[in-house]
Protein backbone atom coordinates (compact mmCIF):
# COMPACT_ATOMS: atom_id res chain seq x y z
CA UNK A 1 0.00 0.00 0.00
CA UNK A 2 1.32 3.56 -0.78
CA UNK A 3 1.64 6.20 2.04
CA UNK A 4 -0.16 8.80 2.02
CA UNK A 5 2.43 12.13 3.02
CA UNK A 6 4.94 12.87 0.84
CA UNK A 7 8.11 10.65 2.18
CA UNK A 8 9.02 7.62 -0.15
CA UNK A 9 8.27 3.95 0.93
CA UNK A 10 11.16 2.36 2.26
CA UNK A 11 10.22 -0.50 0.33
CA UNK A 12 10.73 1.38 -2.80
CA UNK A 13 14.29 1.44 -4.47
CA UNK A 14 16.12 4.81 -4.23
CA UNK A 15 16.33 4.77 -8.20
CA UNK A 16 12.37 5.19 -8.59
CA UNK A 17 10.81 8.52 -8.97
CA UNK A 18 8.40 9.47 -6.21
CA UNK A 19 7.14 12.50 -7.87
CA UNK A 20 3.68 11.43 -7.87
CA UNK A 21 3.86 11.22 -4.48
CA UNK A 22 5.04 14.83 -3.87
CA UNK A 23 2.76 16.98 -5.49
CA UNK A 24 0.08 15.34 -3.50
CA UNK A 25 -2.51 13.00 -3.50
CA UNK A 26 -5.98 14.01 -3.34
CA UNK A 27 -8.02 13.15 -0.33
CA UNK A 28 -11.36 10.65 -2.11
CA UNK A 29 -13.27 11.51 -4.35
CA UNK A 30 -13.49 12.53 -7.92
CA UNK A 31 -10.31 14.38 -7.96
CA UNK A 32 -8.48 10.49 -6.22
CA UNK A 33 -10.09 8.47 -9.06
CA UNK A 34 -8.55 11.36 -11.47
CA UNK A 35 -5.06 10.91 -9.84
CA UNK A 36 -5.22 7.35 -9.92
CA UNK A 37 -6.21 7.09 -13.68
CA UNK A 38 -3.27 9.66 -14.35
CA UNK A 39 -0.31 9.08 -12.31
CA UNK A 40 -0.65 5.75 -11.49
CA UNK A 41 0.60 3.79 -13.58
CA UNK A 42 -0.17 0.27 -11.90
CA UNK A 43 -3.82 0.13 -11.81
CA UNK A 44 -5.58 -1.27 -15.21
CA UNK A 45 -7.33 2.27 -15.67
CA UNK A 46 -3.96 3.86 -15.27
CA UNK A 47 -2.11 1.69 -17.45
CA UNK A 48 -4.41 1.74 -20.24
CA UNK A 49 -4.04 5.72 -19.83
CA UNK A 50 -0.91 6.02 -20.56
CA UNK A 51 -0.75 3.22 -23.29
CA UNK A 52 -3.27 5.73 -25.09
CA UNK A 53 -1.55 9.11 -24.02
CA UNK A 54 2.24 7.53 -25.67
CA UNK A 55 -0.19 6.30 -29.03
CA UNK A 56 -1.27 9.94 -29.16
CA UNK A 57 1.88 11.41 -28.90
CA UNK A 58 3.32 8.96 -31.51
CA UNK A 59 0.59 10.27 -33.85
CA UNK A 60 1.05 13.62 -32.79
CA UNK A 61 4.29 13.72 -34.14
CA UNK A 62 3.71 11.57 -36.96
CA UNK A 63 1.39 14.28 -38.05
CA UNK A 64 3.94 17.05 -37.49
CA UNK A 65 6.37 14.81 -39.79
CA UNK A 66 3.92 14.61 -42.68
CA UNK A 67 2.98 18.38 -42.29
CA UNK A 68 6.35 19.16 -42.95
CA UNK A 69 6.50 16.98 -46.23
CA UNK A 70 5.56 19.36 -49.21
CA UNK A 71 3.63 17.67 -51.55
CA UNK A 72 1.55 16.11 -48.44
CA UNK A 73 0.91 19.79 -47.17
CA UNK A 74 0.23 20.84 -50.32
CA UNK A 75 -2.41 18.32 -51.03
CA UNK A 76 -3.81 17.78 -46.92
CA UNK A 77 -3.03 20.67 -45.47
CA UNK A 78 -6.45 20.82 -44.05
CA UNK A 79 -6.90 16.82 -42.71
CA UNK A 80 -3.44 17.47 -40.80
CA UNK A 81 -3.93 20.92 -39.50
CA UNK A 82 -7.65 19.31 -37.89
CA UNK A 83 -5.58 16.22 -36.70
CA UNK A 84 -2.91 18.37 -34.56
CA UNK A 85 -5.31 20.62 -33.15
CA UNK A 86 -7.23 17.72 -32.27
CA UNK A 87 -4.08 16.78 -30.51
CA UNK A 88 -3.29 20.07 -28.84
CA UNK A 89 -6.82 20.37 -27.45
CA UNK A 90 -6.61 16.66 -26.14
CA UNK A 91 -3.04 17.55 -24.49
CA UNK A 92 -4.33 20.85 -23.47
CA UNK A 93 -7.26 18.94 -21.58
CA UNK A 94 -4.92 16.43 -19.88
CA UNK A 95 -2.89 19.37 -18.71
CA UNK A 96 -5.41 20.79 -17.11
CA UNK A 97 -6.64 17.65 -15.74
CA UNK A 98 -2.94 16.72 -14.05
CA UNK A 99 -3.37 20.40 -12.13
CA UNK A 100 -6.52 19.43 -11.10
CA UNK A 101 -6.02 16.35 -9.60
CA UNK A 102 -2.88 17.03 -7.30
CA UNK A 103 -2.58 18.90 -4.06
CA UNK A 104 0.23 20.93 -5.43
CA UNK A 105 -0.38 21.76 -8.80
CA UNK A 106 2.62 24.42 -8.86
CA UNK A 107 4.93 22.07 -7.90
CA UNK A 108 3.71 19.29 -10.62
CA UNK A 109 3.70 23.04 -13.31
CA UNK A 110 7.16 23.41 -12.54
CA UNK A 111 8.43 20.11 -12.85
CA UNK A 112 10.02 18.14 -15.43
CA UNK A 113 6.92 16.51 -16.87
CA UNK A 114 5.15 19.56 -16.23
CA UNK A 115 7.03 21.89 -18.16
CA UNK A 116 7.61 19.13 -21.07
CA UNK A 117 3.40 19.21 -21.06
CA UNK A 118 2.78 22.60 -21.21
CA UNK A 119 6.09 23.56 -24.10
CA UNK A 120 3.74 20.03 -25.67
CA UNK A 121 0.78 22.75 -26.69
CA UNK A 122 2.13 26.31 -26.19
CA UNK A 123 3.73 25.85 -29.96
CA UNK A 124 0.25 25.30 -31.76
CA UNK A 125 -0.95 28.72 -29.46
CA UNK A 126 1.88 30.32 -30.74
CA UNK A 127 1.46 29.50 -34.21
CA UNK A 128 -1.39 31.97 -34.65
CA UNK A 129 0.38 34.83 -33.22
CA UNK A 130 3.77 33.65 -34.74
CA UNK A 131 3.73 31.30 -37.75
CA UNK A 132 6.27 28.72 -37.90
CA UNK A 133 6.88 27.89 -34.74
CA UNK A 134 4.09 24.75 -35.01
CA UNK A 135 7.75 22.75 -35.95
CA UNK A 136 8.99 23.10 -32.40
CA UNK A 137 5.94 20.71 -31.79
CA UNK A 138 8.82 17.45 -32.04
CA UNK A 139 9.90 18.24 -28.37
CA UNK A 140 6.04 16.22 -27.48
CA UNK A 141 8.79 13.18 -28.53
CA UNK A 142 10.06 14.05 -24.39
CA UNK A 143 7.16 12.97 -23.02
CA UNK A 144 7.86 9.37 -24.24
CA UNK A 145 10.31 9.23 -21.21
CA UNK A 146 7.04 7.73 -19.54
CA UNK A 147 7.58 4.22 -21.30
CA UNK A 148 9.79 4.03 -18.10
CA UNK A 149 6.99 4.35 -16.27
CA UNK A 150 4.09 2.32 -17.95
CA UNK A 151 6.09 -0.88 -18.49
CA UNK A 152 7.73 -0.86 -15.32
CA UNK A 153 10.92 -1.24 -16.75
CA UNK A 154 12.93 -0.57 -13.08
CA UNK A 155 16.01 -1.57 -14.72
CA UNK A 156 16.27 0.58 -17.29
CA UNK A 157 15.70 3.15 -14.94
CA UNK A 158 18.46 2.51 -12.70
CA UNK A 159 20.77 2.38 -14.94
CA UNK A 160 19.44 5.90 -16.39
CA UNK A 161 19.94 7.59 -13.33
CA UNK A 162 22.99 5.36 -12.36
CA UNK A 163 24.45 7.33 -15.93
CA UNK A 164 23.22 10.64 -14.50
CA UNK A 165 25.03 10.19 -11.74
CA UNK A 166 28.33 8.97 -13.29
CA UNK A 167 28.31 12.29 -15.49
CA UNK A 168 27.86 14.13 -12.90
CA UNK A 169 30.32 13.25 -10.59
CA UNK A 170 32.50 13.13 -13.62
CA UNK A 171 31.75 16.72 -14.82
CA UNK A 172 35.24 18.60 -13.75
CA UNK A 173 37.31 15.81 -14.96
CA UNK A 174 35.34 16.04 -18.89
CA UNK A 175 35.37 19.56 -18.50
CA UNK A 176 39.01 19.56 -18.09
CA UNK A 177 39.56 17.31 -20.78
CA UNK A 178 37.57 19.69 -23.22
CA UNK A 179 39.26 22.88 -22.11
CA UNK A 180 42.31 20.75 -23.36
CA UNK A 181 40.58 19.65 -26.29
CA UNK A 182 39.89 23.23 -27.17
CA UNK A 183 43.36 24.69 -26.39
CA UNK A 184 44.80 21.43 -29.00
CA UNK A 185 42.18 22.42 -31.77
CA UNK A 186 42.74 26.29 -31.50
CA UNK A 187 46.76 25.65 -31.92
CA UNK A 188 46.59 23.00 -34.28
CA UNK A 189 44.01 24.85 -36.45
CA UNK A 190 46.25 28.41 -35.86
CA UNK A 191 48.99 25.98 -37.06
CA UNK A 192 47.08 25.04 -40.24
CA UNK A 193 46.15 28.72 -41.55
CA UNK A 194 49.48 29.73 -41.32
CA UNK A 195 51.33 26.20 -43.19
CA UNK A 196 47.70 26.37 -45.55
CA UNK A 197 46.94 29.46 -46.25
CA UNK A 198 43.51 31.03 -47.69
CA UNK A 199 44.73 29.70 -50.91
CA UNK A 200 43.74 26.68 -49.59
CA UNK A 201 40.21 27.12 -48.21
CA UNK A 202 42.11 28.13 -44.92
CA UNK A 203 40.64 31.78 -45.18
CA UNK A 204 40.70 32.54 -41.06
CA UNK A 205 41.17 30.89 -38.01
CA UNK A 206 37.82 30.00 -37.03
CA UNK A 207 37.77 28.26 -40.49
CA UNK A 208 40.48 26.22 -39.49
CA UNK A 209 39.72 25.53 -36.34
CA UNK A 210 36.22 24.50 -37.96
CA UNK A 211 38.67 21.78 -39.42
CA UNK A 212 40.22 21.01 -36.87
CA UNK A 213 37.57 19.98 -35.31
CA UNK A 214 36.18 18.20 -37.67
CA UNK A 215 39.60 15.92 -38.76
CA UNK A 216 39.99 15.84 -34.64
CA UNK A 217 36.79 14.23 -34.10
CA UNK A 218 37.57 11.57 -37.29
CA UNK A 219 34.08 12.82 -38.86
CA UNK A 220 36.27 14.20 -41.72
CA UNK A 221 33.54 16.06 -44.47
CA UNK A 222 35.63 16.73 -46.92
CA UNK A 223 34.92 20.37 -47.75
CA UNK A 224 38.26 21.75 -46.61
CA UNK A 225 41.43 19.62 -47.07
CA UNK A 226 44.78 20.00 -47.20
CA UNK A 227 47.43 20.10 -49.71
CA UNK A 228 50.65 20.90 -48.73
CA UNK A 229 52.51 17.84 -47.58
CA UNK A 230 53.32 19.32 -44.22
CA UNK A 231 49.08 20.27 -43.72
CA UNK A 232 48.62 16.89 -44.80
CA UNK A 233 51.28 15.29 -41.77
CA UNK A 234 49.32 17.25 -39.65
CA UNK A 235 46.26 16.28 -40.47
CA UNK A 236 47.19 12.58 -40.29
CA UNK A 237 48.67 13.21 -36.30
CA UNK A 238 45.11 15.09 -35.54
CA UNK A 239 43.65 11.87 -37.16
CA UNK A 240 45.35 9.36 -34.61
CA UNK A 241 45.03 11.78 -31.76
CA UNK A 242 41.38 11.62 -31.97
CA UNK A 243 40.91 8.10 -31.34
CA UNK A 244 42.34 8.54 -28.26
CA UNK A 245 40.40 11.55 -27.86
CA UNK A 246 37.33 9.56 -28.50
CA UNK A 247 37.99 7.17 -25.85
CA UNK A 248 38.89 9.21 -22.89
CA UNK A 249 35.38 11.29 -22.19
CA UNK A 250 34.09 7.06 -22.28
CA UNK A 251 36.67 5.70 -19.69
CA UNK A 252 36.00 8.90 -17.41
CA UNK A 253 32.55 7.81 -17.68
CA UNK A 254 32.83 4.10 -17.46
CA UNK A 255 35.41 4.32 -14.03
CA UNK A 256 32.62 6.46 -12.37
CA UNK A 257 29.56 3.89 -12.87
CA UNK A 258 32.15 1.12 -11.90
CA UNK A 259 32.70 3.04 -8.91
CA UNK A 260 29.65 3.34 -8.16
CA UNK A 261 28.29 0.16 -8.53
CA UNK A 262 30.34 -1.18 -6.02
CA UNK A 263 29.37 1.24 -3.46
CA UNK A 264 25.90 -0.13 -4.04
CA UNK A 265 27.19 -3.56 -3.61
CA UNK A 266 29.51 -2.76 -0.43
CA UNK A 267 26.54 -0.34 0.90
CA UNK A 268 27.63 0.69 4.51
CA UNK A 269 31.41 0.28 3.38
CA UNK A 270 31.36 3.29 1.24
CA UNK A 271 30.60 6.53 2.61
CA UNK A 272 29.00 9.31 0.47
CA UNK A 273 31.07 11.96 1.25
CA UNK A 274 33.00 13.63 -1.79
CA UNK A 275 36.72 15.73 -1.25
CA UNK A 276 36.13 19.35 -0.98
CA UNK A 277 39.07 19.79 -2.87
CA UNK A 278 38.66 17.58 -6.22
CA UNK A 279 35.35 16.51 -5.55
CA UNK A 280 35.96 12.66 -6.12
CA UNK A 281 33.70 10.19 -4.43
CA UNK A 282 33.10 6.65 -3.02
CA UNK A 283 35.61 6.70 -0.05
CA UNK A 284 35.81 4.29 2.43
CA UNK A 285 33.74 4.77 5.48
CA UNK A 286 36.98 4.52 7.67
CA UNK A 287 38.83 6.88 5.41
CA UNK A 288 40.22 10.30 7.00
CA UNK A 289 42.06 11.24 3.35
CA UNK A 290 40.82 11.73 -0.32
CA UNK A 291 42.05 9.10 -1.85
CA UNK A 292 43.06 11.00 -5.36
CA UNK A 293 44.25 14.27 -4.18
CA UNK A 294 45.12 13.47 -0.47
CA UNK A 295 43.17 16.72 1.13
CA UNK A 296 41.69 15.62 4.55
CA UNK A 297 37.98 14.62 4.26
CA UNK A 298 35.54 17.20 6.45
CA UNK A 299 34.40 14.19 8.08
CA UNK A 300 37.12 13.97 9.81
CA UNK A 301 38.51 17.14 10.08
CA UNK A 302 37.01 18.56 13.37
CA UNK A 303 38.84 15.09 14.91
CA UNK A 304 41.92 14.74 13.09
CA UNK A 305 45.13 14.73 15.42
Amino acid sequence: MRQEDDSAPPNVPPYVSQAPVAYGKPPPGWRRHMYDVIFEADTPAGRRFDIALVCAILLSILVVVLDSVPRLHRDHADLLNAFEWGFTALFTVEYVARLVCVQRPWRYAGGFYGVIDLLAVLPSYFSLLMPGTELLLDIRILRLLRVFRIFKLTLYIEEYTRLGEALAASRRKILVFLSVVLMAILILGTVMYVVEGPQNGYTSIPVAMYWATVTMTTVGYGDITPHTNLGKAIASFMMLMGWGILAVPTGIVTAEMTLRRGDRRTGPARSALHCPACGSGGHDATARFCKDCGTVLPVHRAGAK
